[in-house]
């Protein structure tokens, strides 16, 4: 999850993410290198009294910054658009879940299974134990099985919501009378923190997302024991 002065996004815990840090880095390079150079051009133009008539009237230089740019944003565009296209993508869904956005909480219900779901309240701060993260924490997390492509279902029972998880590159907007659904493959086990990403009322900021990534194994025995508790 994010800690204190973070200054880049946090690490990868999906391929989407992962692509979408690559992308990041490449497009900020790009970002960077026209900063110097616009600057150095800047600089030189306010510093140097020397002029060129051959600079002043050129089609030549005309030409390159006009061709120079639009290479530049085909080559911004085209990995967005793969990387868009891949998070549209679902491939063959392992398990999928239905997230309903509630003011202000969050329901999930396991589709595959006739009796699996629960709803997910923030825990409040007198009631956390040493460990778990203020506003963060919730006191059923939704468990999903490591290295299996999930597919979640996404809307709303009252207002506009929006389900985020940002180490796992997901988010998507819940809207009532409207069912979303996007797609994630956690690649390695762990505890992911997210949170409404949509103004949706008073209590916005307390209905936070918490995702579970165990072994296929403890997955398998976490749903036989809600199960039979239901």
């Amino acid at each position: 999850m994010a800690h204190p002065a973070q200054l880049g996004f946090q690490d990868a815990a999906s391929p989407v993410m992962e692509e979408l840090l690559h992308f990041h880095d490449h497009a900020l390079m790009i970002v960077f290198l026209i900063s110097t150079t616009v600057l150095y051009i800047i600089v030189a133009m306010v510093t140097t009294k020397l002029t060129d008539k051959y600079v002043l009237d050129s089609q030549e230089i005309e030409i390159i910054w006009t061709i120079l740019p639009a290479i530049i944003l085909i080559m911004i565009a085209l990995p967005s658009l793969r990387i868009l296209y891949l998070m549209d993508e679902i491939n063959d869904p392992h398990l999928t879940i239905k997230a309903m956005g509630h003011q202000w909480y969050w329901s999930y219900e396991y589709t595959d299974y006739e009796d699996l779901g629960f709803d997910s309240y923030m825990v409040p701060t007198q009631d956390l134990t040493p460990g778990q993260f203020r506003l963060l924490e919730t006191d059923h997390r939704m468990v999903i099985p490591v290295e299996s492509p999930i597919r979640i279902l996404i809307s709303a029972e009252d207002v506009l919501h929006s389900w985020a998880v940002p180490s796992l590159g997901v988010k998507m907007d819940a809207a009532p009378g409207r069912l979303n659904q996007t797609a994630f493959i956690a690649s390695r086990p762990g505890v992911f923190y997210g949170q409404c990403s949509e103004i949706c009322g008073a209590n916005h900021s307390f209905m936070p997302i918490v995702v579970e990534a165990v072994p296929l194994e403890h997955f398998e025995n976490w749903s036989s024991l809600m199960l039979e508790d239901a």
